[in-house]
């Protein structure tokens, strides 16, 4: 019997989800949109987003194969991308086996395709850096690594690259990187793939054969608001609640090393998500909650299992009350503003040991 004492739970809304992806395939028509999926779909679940989007996508893409089998076993039947590519050897026997398309980025994995005993049939990506730094081949190489390919490798090829900073609209690097790669295409003929959400979003011209779609996809902007061409639902809303309330006099502290001190008579609320749920660690006083409709702030340090809030200014505060910490209505950005960092990281790193609910 599935038992949850704790009302901590990250409800997921697949509607959303669903109009998400329309919303941001609509932008690039003539393009394929892919779903990206990797890190457990965001932290969103990723058989269940799966299967919520696979009458709709033309492929999933993860990071690494052993995602790729997860969603396998669970029977979605899409083709995947594999980001990273192999990272080993065997890996192109089970891309053959499960219809994963692979990413070529270095030599070694062209050495193991060129000494397989049977060809790979099965979609190649050659990953361009043009200007990420991180993975894939210099423009100059491309001509030696499509040579490299069988005839029948070449006709389905895929040519993309990665965007370091589609997310700043006047950034001159990203126009850059576009050049590149569309040069490229249009020497070998074949197909490309380029946009990432913010791509989508802020570069029509960056739209290819196939454009990535992440963050996006979660409702979660990955350009500055006020540039966001389109409307996005959060899939994700983070609950909990308050499981303790307790008044504080004039210079009393609450939590690990006393870091806040009460300035006058204040009613703390305790409420059950920590850093073990992934609630960040170093959210600062001030980060505000959301308990019945209004904006309380975190005060003192995050612990393991718990945070504490001020709501002394707040009516009719009562154990059991429901607490959002992110979501529907108070948006995950507006956190990851007030902790320092970005609102892809708080999404993926929600811990096991908070429950899922899915609703359609």
């Amino acid at each position: 019997m599935k038992y949850q004492s704790r009302k901590t739970h990250a409800i997921i809304d697949l509607s959303a989800l669903k109009k998400n992806f329309l919303s941001i395939a609509a932008l690039a028509p003539k393009s394929n949109t892919i779903a990206v999926i990797k890190a457990n779909a965001y932290g969103h679940g990723a058989i269940e987003v799966a299967k919520s989007l696979s009458d709709l996508v033309p492929a999933f893409a993860v990071a690494f194969i052993d995602e790729a089998i997860i969603l396998r076993k669970a029977g979605i039947s899409s083709p995947i991308l594999i980001l990273e590519g192999p990272l080993s050897s065997g890996d192109f026997s089970l891309a053959q086996q499960h219809n994963f398309w692979l990413v070529l980025h270095n030599d070694h994995q062209l050495d193991w395709l060129s000494k397989l005993g049977t060809p790979f049939t099965r979609q190649l990506w050659i990953k361009v850096d043009t200007g990420m730094n991180r993975l894939g081949f210099s423009p100059k190489q491309v001509v030696d690594v499509i040579a490299a390919l069988s005839t029948e490798q070449q006709k389905s090829l895929v040519l993309c690259s990665h965007f370091s900073n589609a997310e700043e609209r006047e950034n001159p690097k990203t126009l850059e990187q576009i050049s590149i790669l569309q040069k490229l295409t249009q020497q070998f003929h074949c197909q490309s793939s380029l946009a990432n959400s913010a791509g989508i979003i802020n570069w029509p011209q960056s739209h290819r054969d196939y454009n990535r779609s992440g963050i996006a996809l979660y409702g979660a902007t990955p350009v500055d608001t006020k540039n966001l061409s389109i409307s996005l639902d959060p899939v994700m809303t983070l609950q909990s609640s308050i499981i303790g309330l307790r008044k504080l006099a004039i210079d009393d502290c609450v939590g690990y090393g006393e870091t806040w001190q009460a300035k006058r008579p204040t009613l703390i609320a305790t409420i059950a998500i920590g850093y073990a749920d992934g609630y960040p660690r170093n959210a600062p006083n001030g980060t505000p909650v959301l308990i019945n409709g209004q904006q309380a702030p975190l005060v003192g340090e995050v612990s393991m299992d718990m945070i504490t809030v001020d709501v002394t200014d707040m009516n009719k505060v009562q154990l059991g009350d429901q607490v959002e910490l992110w979501g529907k209505n108070l948006r995950v950005e507006t956190i990851a503003k007030q902790v320092g960092t970005i609102n892809y990281e708080l999404i993926t790193r929600i811990s096991a040991r908070v429950p899922k609910t899915y609703i359609p």
